[in-house]
């Protein structure tokens, strides 16, 4: 096996196991929501302009939320801190266009942040933190 085939396995399986957090934060966002008197109306919406990762409503206000989740112990910063100016505003925009596609463009809504801190051994939740009105 050469290098560049080792560095593509070992590339594939960081991203499989980004993903599966990512899902796993996803899943466990939702939970608490719905505990929390939110009704999801959408998951991973896509179109053009990005995705929003779930969209919920809470007292006739829609809620667009960016799910963050981490192990442990990672080295790249806060889940909180890696939704940028330009994730905000990828986030704004792709919410334009839902709210176009369901023409309710004069909905009251509001831009959370949900972070996930999951064990690296169990996948046991260490932290979930609901940033409501983040951006």
């Amino acid at each position: 096996m050469t290098d560049k085939e080792t560095g593509n396995f070992y590339a594939q399986n960081k991203r499989d196991t980004r993903k599966l957090t990512g899902e796993l934060g996803e899943k466990l966002a939702c939970e608490y929501l719905m505990e929390s008197n939110y009704t999801i109306t959408e998951r991973n919406w896509r179109c053009r302009s990005g995705e929003i990762d779930i969209i919920a409503e809470q007292e006739n206000r829609l809620v667009f939320i960016e799910v963050r989740a981490r192990r442990e112990g990672g080295r790249f910063g806060s889940a909180v801190e890696s939704v940028d100016y330009r994730k905000q505003q990828k986030v704004r925009n792709t919410a334009q266009v839902y709210l176009r596609s369901i023409g309710r463009l004069d909905a009251s809504l509001r831009f959370d942040v949900i972070t996930v801190t999951i064990n690296r051994i169990d996948d046991k939740i260490i932290e979930c933190k609901h940033y409501q009105g983040a951006f």
